[in-house]
This record gives structure tokens, sequence and C-alpha cells, in this order.
């Protein structure tokens, strides 16, 4: 294991800002940098979900990252895995049914994924109201594409973890939990807090909406953002002020992966991957690791209704 004695935050980086470089060569890299994990996005280049023998490339992908000791998380995130027109489309929100089950079958391939690789979660994303779709019919589709697939992460037990993102129709911690309700809390649902996203578009700082998902949460990302601009910046580029959000999510007890993401970055890659780790370092406070937990572990009590 990677992480440094006496802190109990796990960091990884994103492969989406490592497109450039092959996945061996990327995992390669993130282990020699003492990286804990990898969030691994599903792309033409890095474990194609669409190209023959998946289970078997997967089971070399699986050996590699126990042979480097790292975790990985699944993330769904390749901008045109399925379509080469349009950036991450088709959603679970399209109008047509057969694109839509086209999105689902990429997220039932990434749970399939994420078990053969012990993954602590598969990360998905609502996707954009279509031109033409009323806000309630988009919350009607997303509840029902996504049910087989929480069915399929329940059955294969790998959390599935709903990013907000802005400009989408689940953008903030409040829709989520209008979609965790709607659902009826199944016990696979999940959050991915993306801690940029917080200081992009929610209404309280960083590490209040850390505490405030605690109970949810089986996916971190972290990047530097600016209030009011959905661009993901290296760390220490934009307004975060890191030291009391990483505070805030060790005291949660969190055990998953905290996962740079700078998708945009890849033409420097490496560089930022060897930058942001001690960054990290510097501003995470050394808190006992807890003896045990999973990677969805919380204070005993924090969940609410």
């Amino acid at each position: 294991m990677n992480r440094r004695a006496g802190t109990s935050l796990r960091f990884g980086y994103g492969t989406n800002g490592l497109a450039d470089l092959r996945l061996d060569d990327a995992l390669a890299l993130l282990a020699d940098l003492g990286y804990d994990g990898v969030g691994l996005t599903l792309d033409h280049m890095h474990l194609d979900p669409l190209a023959p023998d998946l289970a078997a490339r997967t089971r070399r992908v699986a050996h590699r990252l126990d042979g480097l000791g790292l975790g990985v998380t699944v993330e769904t995130g390749a901008r045109y895995v399925l379509d080469p027109r349009r950036k991450h489309g088709p959603s679970l929100l399209d109008a047509d049914p057969d694109d839509r089950a086209r999105r689902v079958d990429l997220l039932l391939r990434a749970v399939r994924v994420a078990a053969d690789l012990g993954a602590h979660a598969v990360h998905c994303f609502s996707g954009t109201v279509p031109a033409g779709t009323d806000e309630d019919t988009a919350w009607k589709r997303l509840a029902e594409t996504l049910t087989p697939v929480l069915d399929a992460a329940a059955g294969a037990g790998v959390p599935l973890a709903v990013e907000p993102e802005p400009g989408h129709l689940l953008a903030t911690l409040a829709d989520f939990h209008h979609l965790r309700r709607t659902l009826g809390d199944p016990e696979p649902f999940g959050l991915t807090l993306d801690l940029g996203h917080c200081q992009c578009l929610e209404p309280r700082p960083p590490a209040d909406c850390v505490r405030e998902a605690a109970p949810w949460l089986r996916h971190v990302q972290i990047e530097d953002m600016r209030r009011g601009v959905h661009e993901h910046l290296p760390l220490g580029d934009g307004e975060i002020d890191f030291p009391p959000v990483l505070a805030a999510l060790a005291a949660t007890g969190y055990q998953g992966l905290t996962v740079v993401e700078l998708p945009r970055h890849s033409h420097a890659g490496p560089h930022f991957a060897a930058r942001s780790l001690p960054f990290l370092r510097h501003a995470t406070p050394s808190v006992p690791v807890p003896p045990h937990g999973d990677p969805s572990a919380t204070p005993e009590g924090s969940r609410t209704p």
C-alpha cells in the first residue's frame, strides 16, 4: 500500500488525464509516483468496453493492477466512446429508447468490468436534458434507465456512484437526493462527489458538501475550480482551500479513492500526475487510519433519511 503513514485518504489519478499514454504505461507511472489507485475511464485507448475479448483483457488489467498494488474505480465519462459525433452521447435521457439502451449497455459492461477488477465503485452521470424534453419526463427516464444498472450492481456487489455534473439534469447534491428518494434509496446507489463541482456550483462550501454527502460517498474526484466556471484546473490554480476540504473528507471515514480529474491536461499528463500527489499530501491532515472499513465506510449513525 502506497498510502502515507498517518493519512487515511487514498489518492488516485484518472486515466482520462493520461489519454496519450498506453494503459500499461499509465498504470506503471502512477505506481512509481506513489498513488494508491487509478480512476479507470473505459475508452478506446484504455480498456475499450466495446472491443472483442473484454473479459480476457479485463483479467490482464486486473493482474497488472494487483502486481502494482493499485486500487481502482471504473469511470464511464469517455467523451465519444458510443458516438463519434456527440460528446457523452447517447445519454440515459435520450428520447430514442434504442439510444438510451446503448448507454445502459455501456454501464452494464462497466459493472462487469468493475466486478472483475475488484473496483471500489462504478461511476456514471445523468446526461443533459434533450431539447424538447420536460424535466419530469427526464427524471422518469433517468430512474427507469438506471434501474437495471442498479440491479446488476447489486448482483455484482459493486456500488454505482452517480456524479452531479454542472449542466446535466442531475447537477447538484439536491438533485442526487431527489433521485435517491425516487428510486427508494436502493443499497447499491451511491454518490460520486467531485470537489471542484462543489466549488463551482453548490451553495455551500466544499467542506460542508463533503460532510453532507458523507453517508452516500462511494467515489471522490478532485481538482481545482473557480466559482461559477466549470473548468477543471490543476491543484492550486483555482479557488479551493484544500486543507479544510481534505480534513472534512478524512473525518468521514471514507476509504475509497480520491481521484485527480484533469481530462483536458493529457498533453502534459505525467507532469500533472507528478505535481498533484505531493500537493495533496501536503494539504492532507495526519489522522489515524481506521483499522477496518470498506470503501463506503462512514461514521456510525451518520446516515439520515
